[in-house]
């Protein structure tokens, strides 16, 4: 369930999940080479980010692990203080997972005009069995791509019907994963078959929000602003592209 040839997706996580961070993101878009981004749909910061998204290539970054959840009928054993709380996520069911993402999606759709182009999970909660199953369900239904973080996952997406991406490289911490020498390394040996997905957090340091990532949003937007990555990508003949690539026709 892959795209012929060769396809390279830079997805920036987390748009709505600040201001600041989604102003990195939106710059690193418009003026850089990322070419998708996932938003956050349940932030206090989600409606204007969609606002200033709206006509690019953006996908849900479902999230589990904060806020509030969409769902109306969200059971409240599974919430802490009314709220998503990480450790009690993989008690949820699949039956609970389903409607909530598709409660998500279907407020994406409100908030953007436009439909998810795929699905990824905040902090990549889909490692666990309910989660990935109640996911799958709702990816099914809509016939949404999902992000794959590891060869299992991309096998097991695949099994149930789902399309997802061939490669996929990129962390989060406290340091920045994607230096500029770390790319242009990564790009020079990209693969000939496939999609690949390079996952990426730029931004701006959160003005709201406590985080512990906020050096590696700076360092990472300089990376997808620098001349020299565009030129890189020129070298090699790659034009980054969004998760549709897997659901157009041929």
């Amino acid at each position: 369930m892959s795209a012929p040839g060769r396809a390279l997706i830079i997805n920036a996580d987390d748009l709505g999940y600040d201001p600041a961070v989604t102003r990195g993101i939106l710059r690193a878009m418009h003026e850089g080479i990322v070419s998708s981004a996932t938003l956050m749909v349940n932030t206090p910061y989600s409606e204007a980010a969609a606002h200033e998204a709206r006509g690019l290539s953006i996908g849900l970054h479902f999230n589990l692990s904060r806020g509030l959840p969409v769902w109306a009928a969200f059971p409240v054993e599974a919430l802490q203080g009314g709220a998503f709380s990480e450790p009690l996520v993989p008690r949820l069911t699949p039956d609970v997972v389903e409607a909530e993402a598709l409660a998500q999606l279907e407020r994406l759709d409100v908030l953007l005009g436009q439909p998810a182009t795929h699905v990824d999970v905040h902090k990549h909660l889909h490692q666990h069995p309910g989660v990935f199953e109640g996911l799958v369900r709702a990816a099914r239904a809509l016939r949404l791509p999902v992000r794959s973080t590891s060869p299992d996952m991309r096998s097991a997406l695949r099994v149930h019907g789902v399309r997802t991406n061939d490669h996929f490289l990129g962390d989060a911490g406290a340091e920045a994963w994607w230096t500029l020498e770390r790319l242009e390394e990564y790009l020079a040996s990209l693969p000939e078959e496939g999609v690949t997905e390079l996952r990426c957090h730029p931004g701006y340091p959160p003005e709201t929000v406590r985080s512990r990532h906020a050096r590696q949003r700076e360092v990472e937007l300089a990376t997808f602003l620098h001349p020299r990555a565009r030129l890189t990508l020129t070298r090699l003949g790659v034009k980054p592209t969004d998760f549709r690539v897997l659901t157009r026709p041929g």
